[in-house]
């Protein structure tokens, strides 16, 4: 079950001692229900803030937010938020953190841990279920992370630059995971990178922000997130990747 998001009208202002800061100024943006798109740009362009308004973290100077017709008035469970560093518990272990969001539910125990059961397998961490937080990697507690948003089972996914910190190969495992995962589960998503390579791969929608305030100045569709007959190493050596990411990238320095 996924929702989708509406943006309309958007601007957003920060205060400082010498007054306003704006940091979004006029984004009207549809997302579908079940859409996977990445949003692009320059450092301090307001892409975080605008998932940051989204999720409900903080409420727009100025437009409205509506995630599946009802207005953002706040968090709420129907959108789960991966962040750039892991936010687990460390006195938990790794089954139990995952299993919080269907116990703050009131799922019953054995059902919670079922449901822990089931995401940890999808992202590889079956092994590491007893293991505390502090034990893994730092790619293990990512995916860990992810496992605890989707076991939630939360209708928009918001992740905010969460493979920024880690490694090539680590990175490339966790993309082809979480394409895996939304394949599968139909989640709507919004993804925050500084990546070209990255937000191509996995949107089936790229954004392009424009340096503060920030704008969407590019929004194109894209056919290879949903293409799970091709390798992630075949979808990246085709010439029409390279031609959208030389799109997306010329987008960014304009």
């Amino acid at each position: 079950m996924s929702k989708g998001i509406t943006v309309a009208g958007l601007g957003h202002e920060f205060r400082a001692r010498g007054g306003a800061v704006p940091a979004l100024e006029g984004i009207d943006l549809d997302i579908a229900p079940g859409e996977f798109v990445t949003l692009a740009g320059p450092s301090g362009c307001g892409k975080t803030t605008l998932l940051r308004l989204v999720a409900g973290f903080a409420a727009p100077t100025s437009g409205t937010i509506t995630v599946g017709d009802v207005p953002v008035a706040g968090p709420g469970p129907d959108r789960g938020v991966v962040f750039q560093q892991p936010t687990l518990y460390p006195w938990l272990d790794v089954r139990r953190n995952v299993a919080l969001g269907p116990k703050l539910r009131g799922v019953g125990k054995a059902q919670r841990l079922a449901t822990a059961g089931r995401y940890l397998e999808l992202v590889g961490l079956s092994d590491a279920a007893d293991r505390r937080p502090y034990e893994l990697s730092g790619g293990m507690q990512q995916r860990a992370q992810i496992a605890r948003v989707l076991a939630g089972d939360p209708e928009v996914v918001l992740m905010d630059e969460p493979y920024g910190a880690l490694d090539a190969l680590t990175r490339e495992r966790l993309q082809n995971e979480l394409l895996s995962l939304w394949r599968a589960s139909g989640k709507t998503i919004l993804f925050i990178t500084h990546s070209v390579d990255e937000a191509v791969f996995l949107g089936s929608r790229v954004l392009v922000m424009s340096p503060r305030p920030g704008r969407i100045v590019f929004d194109e569709f894209v056919p290879f997130s949903a293409d799970a007959d091709l390798a992630p190493e075949e979808i990246r050596a085709l010439p029409k990747f390279a031609e959208v990411a030389g799109r997306v990238r010329e987008a960014i320095s304009h």
